[in-house]
């Protein structure tokens, strides 16, 4: 084997023994390698406090004198007293510096590293003596996203911050799909992992720190994302057209288009693609409508624009739409090809009310929207009860919902208990985004976020229900119309999804217990990156959850509970049978 050494040359006497002599040239390099360390040395060294308001010229001024008593230590001389490598890490907002690797393979999770005081963003055991409060480690427990600047921002998180943030991220997001055009599965997740351990994770911490406080003033916040999607438009005249409350209803539009001179279609009937042109633009269309102009001028249209190439699946289009919320007391989703029952946000808030539980959920896979709504209104509403496995080598054997069915004859004031939500249409209480917030780290997926969004929500304390009646219609049947997966294909290499959606579920699965999707069975590690943040709430255990519903996840088995079908409470909630006696 080869041995390489720093500057001493190698040669061999006549019986074959080393013996090693210095070498003129190699000595240059050793002087060489001493200077380039004697460097290191000095960017390491702990920085000069010449600037007594804060760090690289009084970042932070605030007054000293609370930390003056008892001999306390003002926590931000820690951070002036931290090596300029690492103040620079935290004002790029660098959370673990040079330890990415660590996470990717395993050795360390993120939580490991940035709740470790003396590990901060990457420092040895003697690179600081104690954890940095105040946006370092201490009060939020996270640092990042301007850890260091972040003294004086403790104030609730405004739309522009929210939406300078998301685009910087966007675009970073799009210069990092251009480099892995031809990267692999793996390459795209690694890709998308690191770029979202360096800023959106950071970023997304410290917006749970600042959310804005939850307004009582009846206000309704309804998520909207839209890809590519042409019914868009009428769906948000709609939703205004029809609410009890325009004036109280605000709209969180992420729109996923594809702008070029050349666009292309969806899978035609001819098993082809072709150009079209480009999207409609959503916001542009009602903005300028006599049906939206007043709401897009009076602030109740917030609005995030991705290119087709940066869509990263339903799920993330979600996620960036949550972070648009300001403090409104409702939070309802939807999809954006939907149709409405008149007075239907009245109607929602009123369903959750008369749920028998202090955090209801109303949800349900809505009828199609060739429905009549007005004639639904007496009858009762189709309620999603039906678990299966995935059989497709596709769908890694991940939780799938059926359809909503009729299953009740009679139509009753009090919803009725449910195991699952669907994506497509739900109400809650808002505080559901500060206590189940979205993942970052769940980009490419186009199954699985019902499952896991429903176990989280019941662990965290929610009981589901389905609602009382219709109000929304939906579009289900979409043939021929661009799907993301294309775009991810174009983005990228060809039947590149599947295997990456594939990995990514990887994360779900081992947050609902599959034996399979275990850490130690898992790789990569990063799948694991700050998962705890993400996953079960403490309130109710997750295996209860499977219990009640049905699931078993070693076996792949589903058992039939009856609860759900025959309209009575799940067990453990039988105090509540007599509202449902008819």
């Amino acid at each position: 084997m080869h041995t390489r050494y720093s500057f001493l040359s190698i040669d061999r006497d006549d019986d074959g023994n080393d013996r090693y002599a210095p070498t003129s040239n190699n000595i240059l390099r050793g002087v060489g390698c001493l200077i380039i360390g004697a460097a290191i040395l000095f960017l390491l060294s702990p920085a000069p406090n010449t600037h007594p308001g804060g760090i690289g010229g009084g970042l932070i001024r605030e007054s000293t004198d609370q930390f003056s008593h008892r001999g306390a230590v003002d926590p931000r001389e820690r951070t002036r007293k931290l090596p300029v490598r690492i103040q620079s890490l935290l004002a790029q907002s660098q959370i673990i510096g040079n330890r990415l690797e660590e996470v990717k393979e395993g050795k360390k999770t993120v939580e490991e590293i940035i709740h470790g005081g003396s590990h901060l963003a990457g420092m040895g055991h003697n690179d600081a003596t104690g954890g940095v409060h105040a946006g370092g480690i201490g009060s939020s427990g996270h640092i990042g996203a301007g850890a260091a600047s972040r003294n004086h921002k403790s104030a609730p998180m405004t739309l522009n911050e929210v939406l300078v943030f998301m685009q910087s991220f966007l675009k970073k997001l799009n210069s990092s799909n251009i480099k892995n055009k031809r990267a692999t599965f793996h390459g795209i997740w690694a890709a998308y992992h690191d770029l979202t351990v360096k800023w959106l994770y950071p970023w997304d911490q410290e917006y749970l720190r600042r959310m804005p406080p939850r307004r009582e003033d009846g206000s309704v916040f309804l998520s909207v994302v839209s890809f590519r999607d042409e019914f868009c438009p009428d769906t948000l005249k709609e939703a205004f057209a029809k609410a009890q409350h325009p004036e109280k209803l605000v709209v969180g539009l992420v729109q996923q288009n594809c702008e070029d001179e050349k666009c292309r279609s969806g899978v035609l009937e001819t098993n082809k693609m072709e150009d079209v042109k480009p999207d409609p633009d959503c916001y542009l269309l009602f903005c300028s409508s006599e049906a939206g102009k007043k709401y897009c001028n009076e602030g109740q249209l917030r609005f995030l624009k991705l290119k087709e190439s940066e869509s990263l699946g339903p799920y993330m289009a979600r996620y960036f739409a949550s972070k648009l919320w300001m403090g409104e007391q409702w939070y309802m989703q939807i999809d954006s090809h939907m149709t409405f029952l008149q007075n239907w946000d009245a109607s929602s808030i009123e369903m959750l009310k008369a749920a028998p539980s202090e955090k209801p959920v109303i949800s349900h896979y809505p009828p199609p929207h060739t429905a009549d709504l007005v004639e639904k209104a007496n009858v009762a509403a189709p309620r999603l009860c039906g678990p299966v496995f995935a059989t497709s080598d596709l769908e890694s054997q991940i939780i799938r919902l059926e359809g909503s069915y009729d299953y009740d004859s009679v139509k009753l004031e009090t919803p009725r208990f449910a195991p699952f939500v669907a994506a497509g249409y739900m109400v809650a209480h808002s505080d559901i985004l500060r206590e189940v917030p979205f993942d970052p780290f769940l980009p490419y997926i186009f199954m699985g976020e019902e499952i896991l969004l429903s176990a989280r929500l019941w662990t965290s304390g929610y009981d589901i229900f389905s609602p009382t009646q219709s109000l929304l219609g939906h579009h289900y049947v979409r043939n021929h119309k661009p799907k993301f997966w294309e775009s991810v294909h174009r983005t990228f290499t060809f039947g590149v999804h599947n295997p990456l959606q594939m990995l990514v579920l990887n994360r779900v699965k081992y947050q609902l217990g599959y034996p399979e999707a275990a850490k130690d069975m898992i790789k990569p590690k990063s799948l694991f990156t700050a998962v705890e943040q993400y996953s079960m709430g403490t309130s109710r255990s997750l295996e209860d959850y499977l219990k009640i519903v049905g699931l078993n996840m070693n076996t792949k088995e589903v058992t039939y509970t009856a609860w759900c079908e025959t309209g009575v409470p799940p067990p453990g909630f039988e105090k509540y049978g007599h509202l449902y006696q008819t």
